[in-house]
């Protein structure tokens, strides 16, 4: 890892936390079975590795990978692959569940089923891309670009709490949130525009809690300064966000791709929003970035049950 990666404290707080286990849906490809060895060479959890047992041995074998001492839960094919890995987390042998060479649909389909066998709570899901962007002090949460396509209000109101959330549980205190728009000023012509104060008011009433929320924001005056202060913007969000909450996935993928393929941002990213956080790797991505996002997901994980924890102690002795 480089010395100088915004992720470094992720990566120090991983390493000296209590070991954690994740279970990996399906690592039968180079990529996958790798990026979940180096983590746990990096010493950020133990494995369970869930999917076929042959075709596992024989990407590990055929890439001089050491498995012997990893456990492996056999299965058929992807979608069985999918739905053990979910049940190894429910039983309480996992404690994070990481995406192998599956499709990402077949991982969310184990993922939210309505049976009592997925991982759903009463929040959405939505994934946080958590960017090392050059010339930008601060860690840059982009979200949503992975999951929610269209998101409506409700929808939107847990994409916010949700990157609020780990960005306390990464130990980064209050965020700064901008809600993005194409404009600043509130219009009936743009939806977003319309959400994005309506947003702001649910988190004035306490509907949203544990950041500073402001919006609409058109990109410009949400990251600058000097943007913000030529519009006349007077926030303490504007020019200084943490948090970008886009209107939509397409517009978060492409800023997302934007920062990372023309500006050189690293984009580590996680699903949060379930019962444990789920790391999404890409095969576009680095291995700098594979291990940035065990990482934070496994600090995080930490966090959500010593969260739970002190709820059922303070439950107990109510």
């Amino acid at each position: 890892m480089s010395g100088s990666s915004l992720y470094d404290q992720f990566i120090t707080l991983a390493k000296n936390q209590e070991k954690r286990v994740c279970a990996v849906a399906h690592p039968c490809d180079e990529v996958s079975l790798t990026a979940a060895l180096e983590a746990r060479e990096q010493g950020f959890f133990d494995l369970v590795l869930v999917g076929p047992e042959s075709r596992i041995q024989a990407v590990a074998s055929a890439h001089q990978l050491d498995i012997s001492d990893v456990r492996i839960v056999n299965a058929a094919h992807s979608h069985e692959s999918a739905e053990i890995a979910v049940r190894e987390v429910m039983a309480g042998r996992a404690d994070l569940l990481m995406k192998g060479s599956l499709h990402t649909d077949e991982l969310m389909h184990a993922v939210l089923a309505t049976d009592g066998k997925g991982l759903r709570t009463e929040r959405r899901l939505s994934h946080v891309f958590l960017m090392d962007v050059p010339r930008y002090s601060d860690l840059l949460f982009i979200t949503d670009a992975a999951i929610n396509i269209h998101p409506d209000l409700t929808t939107k109101a847990d994409i916010v709490q949700n990157a609020i959330d780990l960005h306390h549980g990464l130990g980064l205190g209050q965020p700064r949130v901008a809600l993005l728009s194409a404009v600043e000023q509130v219009t009936a012509k743009i939806p977003s525009t319309l959400e994005a104060a309506a947003l702001c008011k649910m988190a004035d009433r306490g509907q949203i809690t544990g950041g500073l929320v402001d919006g609409p924001l058109a990109l410009d005056n949400a990251i600058s300064v000097a943007a913000a202060e030529i519009k006349g913007i007077h926030s303490p969000v504007a020019g200084r966000a943490q948090i970008l909450v886009v209107p939509d996935l397409e517009a978060g993928n492409m800023l997302a791709k934007n920062l990372s393929f023309m500006s050189g941002a690293k984009a580590a990213g996680i699903v949060l929003g379930g019962r444990v956080p789920i790391i999404l790797t890409s095969r576009a991505d680095s291995g700098e970035t594979r291990l940035a996002s065990c990482a934070v997901a496994s600090v995080y994980a930490a966090y959500q049950q010593a969260q739970r924890a002190a709820a059922l102690l303070a439950q107990q002795e109510s």
